[in-house]
């Protein structure tokens, strides 16, 4: 029968207590320098970081709202307008248009990448 390791009885070494020996030792010197590298990295990081900023949310929040206030509001002005003129399905998708653009303004002028009105900096 063929021998699965591919040796066929040439140089077999059978294991014995010093590697035992060595393997322990080389598996001690390694934990202790993950132990040591844990440690300094421990040492390296802030202690008082936050895992989430609550600010941040809150800001998320307002920019999705900012923006869905807009659709929203763009498309129950169309329903009304397609309603009361009977120019359906028209009015809805103009106001539509018209939200989601208010919306994006919106978005950006919270966010701070567009100057706010003039009658604002007036105030």
């Amino acid at each position: 029968m063929a021998d699965p390791t591919g040796r066929n009885g040439e140089n077999e070494r059978k294991p014995d207590g010093t590697d035992d020996a060595n393997l322990s030792a080389r598996l001690k010197s390694l934990d202790a320098r993950i132990s040591q590298a844990s440690v300094q990295r421990a040492e390296a990081e802030p202690r008082n970081r936050q895992t989430s900023d609550s600010r941040a949310m809150g800001q998320a929040f307002r920019l999705s709202a900012e923006f869905v206030a807009g659709v929203v509001a763009g498309g129950v002005i169309g329903w009304l307008v397609d309603y009361f003129a009977g120019i359906s399905p028209w009015g809805l998708i103009v106001f539509l248009i018209l939200g989601f653009c208010a919306g994006m303004l919106n978005l950006m002028r919270a966010a701070g990448l567009v100057k706010r009105a003039k009658y604002d900096e007036k105030r």
